[in-house]
């Protein structure tokens, strides 16, 4: 059975809203996110210019997607702003009991741990903080030993190009000492670094008008393609039906009349 002229077109429509589909489809970037920080997540991508968002999973967490072609831009700007946030272990999952009996070398060591952990999540979120790690050094001194010697700790801070840092020095040194037992302000050592920005991402995305409507350019560029492909897709149809109705009229008119056998 041939099929009619109209159904050709339409079929050509569904192909076309098909490879729409297939070209819409984004790369994963980050799974297992919670909700707040993936909301973080994207809308920094959307300040830089990239299209992202948001895909949740049975688990209840959310996935962020970009388009392919701006993976590596999205990765680099999400290291830039410090997202995800660094997973920094609880006292509970330090001392979480593994063994029957824990020595006393271990039980220091996950002391120690645990404070660096405790105070690098605290550091980590103040304003203008990307990332933060604290190391702690508490020397195992004998009780009896007259000349002990005193605990230490070095804080590397990465903070924002233009965050005044110099006011936030003395804040995180007197945190930090008054976070650890036997531990002085002149015994904390604070070295920040300036997160290397990255070209223009101090300005907000430039958006394109289409059909009035102001979006990203990638977006746009998108819609544009998809206008097109609609228009060109609703011509081929028209077509097909103009087609179709001037064969259905002028069968109307001149109906075709059936020979029969000569006598």
């Amino acid at each position: 059975m041939q099929k009619t002229a109209v159904q050709l077109p339409i079929r050509f429509l569904l192909a076309a809203v098909l490879c729409l589909t297939i070209q819409a489809c984004k790369q994963d970037i980050y799974t297992n996110i919670e909700e707040r920080e993936a909301n973080a997540m994207v809308a920094t991508l959307l300040q830089k210019g990239i299209d992202a968002g948001r895909v949740m999973q049975k688990n209840g967490k959310l996935t962020v997607t970009v388009e392919e072609s701006q993976f590596a831009q999205a990765v680099a700007a999400l290291n830039e702003a410090g997202l995800p946030k660094t997973q920094f272990a609880t006292m509970g999952s330090v001392f979480k009991q593994e063994g029957l009996v824990a020595s006393p070398v271990q039980e220091r060591a996950q002391m120690i741990y645990a404070l660096s952990e405790e105070l690098s999540r605290t550091v980590s979120e103040i304003d203008g903080i990307v990332s933060a790690r604290v190391h702690v050094v508490l020397p195992d001194n004998d009780p009896l030993q007259r000349n002990a010697v005193p605990a230490s700790a070095s804080v590397f801070i990465r903070h924002e190009p233009n965050l005044d840092i110099n006011t936030l020095i003395p804040q995180i040194k007197t945190l930090v000492a008054n976070g650890i037992a036997g531990l002085t302000y002149e015994k904390v050592s604070v070295i920040p670094v300036a997160a290397v920005a990255m070209n223009g991402s101090n300005a907000g995305p430039e958006l394109t008008s289409f059909l009035g409507i102001w979006m990203l350019p990638a977006s746009a560029s998108k819609a544009h393609w998809l206008f097109g492909t609609l228009i060109a897709a609703l011509i081929v149809l028209g077509g097909a039906l103009g087609y179709r109705l001037r064969r259905v009229k002028r069968r109307q008119i001149y109906p075709l009349q059936s020979v029969g056998p000569a006598e």
